[in-house]
């Protein structure tokens, strides 16, 4: 069962840091609804260079998910994954609680395309990002 999690984990980030580097490529699609607005404006811009950092970071987290269940052998102390996976839980946790204004859980600005979807969508895609990494750290295979 943790093997299918851990699978399934490892292919949605990659499926995330390919959804973002199609919006550093330029592309436009699902882009408004992805992005807080404070007043119809968005709260911030990403660069194209922080957009591609952050497709690094999620197919790095999908290197470690598959790691953790032993995909790469001795390649690298298991400690790397296993620490790793514990950086993934803490991150999306973190993005699930959100910041307490405009994304996460515990948003109050709930008005907004963004809102609507984060409270749907983002944030529970995140709560369960979390809770399988968190359940890779007590039985990956990588121990």
């Amino acid at each position: 069962m943790i093997e299918w999690l851990g699978i399934l984990l490892a292919a949605l980030l990659a499926a995330l840091g390919l959804l973002h580097l199609y919006w550093a490529a330029g592309g436009r699609k699902a882009k408004a609804a992805s992005i807080p607005t404070v007043n119809g404006q968005w709260a911030f811009n990403p660069t194209r260079g922080a957009t591609v950092l952050v497709a690094g970071v999620l197919f790095t987290e999908m290197f470690i998910v598959l790691g953790r269940l032993g995909w790469w052998g001795g390649a690298l102390p298991p400690e790397i994954f296993q620490w790793g996976t514990w950086s993934i839980v803490a991150v999306f946790g973190l993005r699930a609680v959100g910041e307490f204004r405009l994304v996460g859980f515990f948003k109050r600005v709930n008005d907004t395309p963004f809102a609507w979807w984060d409270t749907r969508f983002y944030s529970p895609l995140c709560l369960a990002i979390a809770l399988i990494a968190f359940l890779l750290t007590r039985n990956g295979h990588n121990q």
